[in-house]
């Protein structure tokens, strides 16, 4: 729990795993991981671009958050049995609010190495995605509302990425809480979910930045 008993049931009673961490911390591999330990379906940015009309479902989660209203997850996660990367990752504190059951963990890397992917993938997709008419939402929760704008803005990016990471120690109990790191492999992962590490499967390495810049071009092509 992040501080508070929750007595009302769980809003989505097959959640296991919250993510928490922000995109570029490894959270393609980390889908990746998940579906291969069976929680799945995982929620990722990726499968929402896939499915563009969950991004108004989102939207509406949003303006729940904005009014500090319940957010009604069902119409959106229900069935899902892992959130990772945004958008889910701006709603973390709700998410973990509402599914006393589900762990959290946090993916985090190097700040650099994150900043200089994030720099070189994320934000100018957004920025190209928003100038071209595309889909808004993205950009609104990313760069608009989590970095204010500055998101070019390398130690002030830096920063948000470091307060991000205490908030989430600072909230939720250590008991539910991983920090993790994909270079770490299957060790830490499974035994915190309590799960068998997968006999002979390396753990996935996913979405470098390479592959990401030519999943973008196919998007915007």
């Amino acid at each position: 729990m992040t501080g508070s008993d929750v007595t009302s049931p769980p809003a989505l009673p097959d959640l296991r795993v919250v993510g928490a961490g922000f995109g570029r911390t490894g959270t393609a591999s980390f889908q990746a991981a998940l579906t291969l330990l069976g929680l799945s379906p995982c929620d990722h940015m990726h499968e929402n671009f896939t499915h563009p009309e969950r991004f108004e479902l989102w939207r509406a989660a949003l303006q729940a958050k904005d009014a500090g209203a319940p957010i009604d997850w069902e119409p959106l996660l229900a069935g899902y049995r892992a959130v990772v990367d945004w958008p889910s990752a701006y709603f973390w504190r709700e998410l973990a609010d509402a599914n006393p059951q589900a762990k959290v963990v946090l993916t985090t890397r190097d700040p650099e190495r994150w900043y200089a992917s994030f720099h070189a993938t994320i934000v100018p997709f957004l920025e190209q995605l928003t100038e071209t008419g595309g889909e808004t939402l993205p950009s609104e929760i990313i760069l608009e509302r989590t970095f204010s704008g500055r998101a070019r803005d390398r130690a002030y990016a830096l920063a948000v990425f470091a307060d991000h990471l205490q908030a989430v120690r600072a909230t939720i109990a250590p008991d539910r809480l991983l920090v993790f790191d994909i270079a770490e492999g299957w060790e830490p992962l499974c035994a915190f979910l309590e799960v068998p590490v997968p006999e002979g499967v390396p753990f996935p390495r996913l979405n470098t930045t390479t592959e990401f810049q030519a999943e973008v071009q196919k998007h915007l092509a």
